[in-house]
């Protein structure tokens, strides 16, 4: 078969949770059928190319800062997108299966259109559903109404859904779409990479890694820190990304006096690296306010580091079973008492969990897919 996926952002180029997971998919896909990938062109992409053996098309040259305005996504940048999804038609693809991104949805009804007009199947992947009230705080008033009203109308435009959690599946579900039309999958931890990590032994170290932006609360990571150091005297931080934050989270370590406990760093080209840094580390805090799933709570805890989250967390159930939970202002105690611990594996639960989120699902659930859609 021929498959097209259609996302803004392109891994390892943007660094996303979305992106890594579509990376997957679409890697596991060329191994048996045609893949191409139609995406922005990210610094380090050509026009057109070919890797692991994904057809790549880029249509239009951006960058972390068009990316981002004010803290949060480009609404001229996806617009842009949109604009450029219309390409396809001029294309001479003929594709079985169109796989997109559901955001930043003004694409959608155009894929839609394309697709029903070719005879193509439509598949969404949704990390997140959004309340009325969120798309309000991150829009504003009027944009905000706007764009929950227009992503609820749309979001009924495919054959199928891929969600990563239940919680998702069931927010798709509430809008009138039938849950047999909507899958939980999200294949994200490479078994063999992670086995090949060597068990490290553990520093004082707190960690975080991640595209820096507004949501995840680096702030609030940072004063859990700090109230943290006070207890453990000798214990470290690490922030590893890239995001339109950086600039601003270098500040705020340096307005709270935390510049030779606290290190900020570029992301890892190399994720093997990345994953060395990471086994070293006592546990992971995690503070984002706005998650569809985190990845990086999956493969911290795949390489044997505790994972504290504050009790406001949206990380899903699933996800949020393997982790410590606690109110925000407890945090610091709790972590403390990671940090010192002998056996930091008693703070890792339910590892059963991790079965569902492996790279070795991938094949397995596209089959059954086929079938579903009638493509095998």
């Amino acid at each position: 078969m021929r498959i097209a996926f259609v996302s803004d952002a392109a891994y390892p180029w943007h660094k996303g949770g979305l992106e890594a997971g579509e990376r997957v998919e679409a890697e596991e896909l060329a191994k048996h059928h045609e893949v191409h990938f139609y995406c922005n062109r990210w610094p380090g992409m050509e026009k057109e190319f070919v890797d692991k053996g994904i057809h790549y098309h880029t249509w239009m040259k951006t960058t972390d800062q068009k990316f981002y305005r004010h803290g949060r996504r480009s609404i001229r940048n996806s617009v842009h997108f949109a604009i450029m999804t219309w390409k396809l038609f001029f294309s001479g693809q003929k594709f079985d299966l169109v796989q997109a991104n559901i955001y930043p949805i003004i694409h959608v009804p155009i894929l839609k259109f394309y697709c029903k007009l070719k005879g193509i199947k439509l598949v969404l992947d949704v990390v997140e559903v959004w309340t009325r009230d969120y798309w309000t705080e991150y829009l504003g008033g009027i944009l905000g109404r706007l764009g929950y009203h227009y992503t609820n109308y749309f979001l009924k435009s495919a054959d199928f859904y891929i969600a990563c959690s239940k919680e998702t599946a069931d927010g798709i579900a509430g809008h009138d779409i039938g849950k047999h039309r909507v899958s939980v999958f999200f294949p994200i931890l490479n078994d063999e990479m992670l086995a090949s990590i060597a068990v490290a032994k553990k520093k004082p170290q707190l960690i975080y890694w991640g595209r820096l932006i507004k949501e995840k609360r680096l702030d609030k990571w940072l004063h859990v820190f700090a109230e943290t150091k006070k207890k453990v005297k000798n214990l470290r931080g690490m922030l590893i990304g890239d995001g339109p934050e950086f600039e601003g989270v270098h500040e705020m370590i340096k307005r709270m006096k935390l510049e030779g406990s606290v290190e900020l760093k570029h992301s890892y080209n190399d994720q093997k690296e990345l994953f060395g840094t990471v086994a070293q580390s006592s546990a992971l805090l995690q503070m984002s306010e706005r998650e569809g799933l985190s990845i990086i709570v999956l493969e911290s805890v795949s390489l044997g580091v505790p994972v504290v989250l504050p009790s406001y967390t949206p990380i899903p159930d699933e996800v949020k079973e393997l982790c410590n939970v606690d109110d925000e202002s407890k945090l610091p105690d709790l972590l403390a008492k990671i940090v010192r611990s002998k056996n930091k594996s008693a703070f890792i639960k339910n590892t059963d969990n991790l079965k569902r989120f492996s790279v070795s699902n991938t094949w397995p659930f596209y089959e059954g897919l086929f079938k579903k859609l009638e493509l095998d």
